[in-house]
């Protein structure tokens, strides 16, 4: 059965009013620069990724929008509001770094005290623990959780209220695959029940998976944004190794219709030629060679993954790829 990506799931109007809007912030500690005018855009229940190294700002960024940290200049909304004033809180959800929970209480009381605290009923602590899937684990004690479910209750505080944003800071941390694959499907829920989600992360594969939009962040500045396709549709972002004869002349016919010389690649054995090209460049690509009286005996295409794309960006030699 094949995975579900966000891509393949309806969002909403492009025309509806942003959830979270940050235009041209910037924030500087001391003499360092944590964000450099970065903008943009979250919209109703969209699953937003935010992306980049570490000390790229991800992390000065979500701070802003809960209000914990000041911008040195630019403009940010959240759900209409300003930044850390109570209306604005009301509607929103965050898990930043580890959650925080007493140890010997168990996780369903843990949730009751925080519950209480906002004036909700026990019914709502349920309902959280069901949405994270630990109903069945709530009246264990938290110190008996493992880091996983420990995450997950962190979700389950985040969700109390039923907040319009989710704001979740490397949900994934330090989490097994068993753990990352069950944080991914809880995200990939809160998105298709309509929740909004803003969150960063370094599992990238995980990402490409749940995201609607991704926005890479390096040095501060922002350095894409866009939906996880667009992104990895950009020109170069497809590698073809090509089998034809007579090689001199498929090269000269690659070379001339996409602007750059292609490699030799393989050994004596098994030779072929190496490039890198566009998206939409195959087709064209190989009515040239036909045309020009060029045996054309096996073209093979791959695909850069997000984490290729984003290596690329952020100036990293390794660029991984799968076929598409």
């Amino acid at each position: 059965m094949p995975t579900e990506t966000a891509q393949s799931r309806p969002t909403g109007a492009v025309a509806a009013a942003a959830t979270v809007q940050v235009s041209g912030v910037r924030k500087a500690f001391g003499q360092v620069e944590a964000l450099r005018g970065v903008s943009l855009e979250v919209l109703p229940g969209q699953v937003y990724g935010l992306l980049g190294p570490n000390g790229a700002g991800k992390t000065t960024l979500l701070r802003i929008l809960l209000g914990l940290v000041r911008p040195d200049d630019g403009s940010v909304t959240v759900l209409g509001r300003r930044p850390g004033t109570p209306e604005a809180l009301r509607q929103v959800g965050a898990l930043i770094e580890a959650p925080a929970f007493v140890p010997h209480l168990s996780g369903r009381v843990n949730l009751q005290v925080l519950a209480r605290a906002k004036g909700l009923p026990d019914a709502e602590v349920d309902r959280v623990l069901e949405v994270v899937e630990l109903k069945h684990r709530g009246n264990d004690r938290f110190s008996g959780y493992s880091l996983g479910m420990g995450q997950r209750l962190g979700v389950a505080a985040a969700l109390l209220g039923s907040p319009a944003l989710l704001i979740l800071d490397e949900p994934t941390n330090g989490l097994d695959p068993e753990g990352v694959a069950s944080m991914r499907s809880l995200v990939r829920r809160l998105g298709a029940g309509g929740t909004t989600v803003l969150f960063s992360s370094h599992q990238l594969g995980e990402v490409q998976q749940i995201c609607d939009r991704v926005v890479v962040i390096d040095r501060g500045l922002v350095i894409a944004d866009d939906t996880v396709d667009a992104i990895r549709d950009q020109p170069g972002s497809v590698t073809l190794d090509v089998w034809a004869t007579p090689a001199d002349q498929a090269t000269r016919i690659l070379a001339e219709y996409t602007g750059q010389s292609p490699v030799e690649a393989g050994d004596a054995s098994d030779p072929h030629l190496h490039l890198a090209a566009a998206p939409d460049d195959v087709p064209g690509l190989v009515r040239a060679l036909v045309a020009a009286g060029i045996d054309v005996h096996e073209i093979r295409r791959e695909r850069q993954t997000l984490e290729g794309v984003f290596f690329a960006l952020t100036k990293h030699d390794e660029q991984p790829t799968e076929e598409s």
